[in-house]
């Protein structure tokens, strides 16, 4: 379910990114953002989350909006994951948690019945002036990029 956080702006931060560039937060604004953190580049539910963003692209852009993918992966393997997709749209690389710790997204979780530190799937949209608009956490994959896209047509 997304929750409406408080109309606060969000500190600046910069990732390197995909096509040799870097992604900085204050140099974005004048259009909406939407910023996905997912879990690992190559995994069943990312990929998922990533065609389901990439097929919806255009109707993002053409409502002023610019995805961004962030994962705590490389550089080249975001690259790689971009090529294999296809993806229309740049990755973020947070290997130092940057921008995973500013948004609270770490989290204990399960996997194969062990404890493990990771990203818990969280999508974010930013307006044109730096304010956090919406947020959903503990995201399941699929329909999820249409019910942000519908999120989007409101602002």
């Amino acid at each position: 379910m997304p929750t409406e956080p408080a109309s606060e702006p969000i500190s600046d931060f910069s990732l390197p990114a995909t096509s040799g560039q870097t992604f900085t937060l204050s140099k974005a604004r004048g259009k909406n953002l939407v910023l996905y953190f997912y879990p690992k580049d190559s995994t069943p539910g990312c990929t998922t989350e990533a065609m389901q963003f990439r097929d919806l692209h255009a109707q993002f852009q053409a409502a002023g909006c610019e995805i961004f993918g962030i994962s705590r992966d490389s550089i080249k393997s975001h690259e790689n994951f971009k090529a294999k997709l296809t993806l229309s749209f740049e990755l973020l690389s947070d290997s130092e948690e940057v921008a995973c710790t500013l948004f609270g997204v770490i989290k204990q979780k399960m996997l194969y019945g062990k404890q493990v530190r990771g990203i818990e799937r969280s999508t974010f949209v930013i307006d044109k002036k730096g304010m956090m608009r919406q947020e959903w956490r503990a995201v399941k994959a699929p329909g999820h990029a249409t019910e942000v896209l519908e999120f989007i047509s409101t602002l």
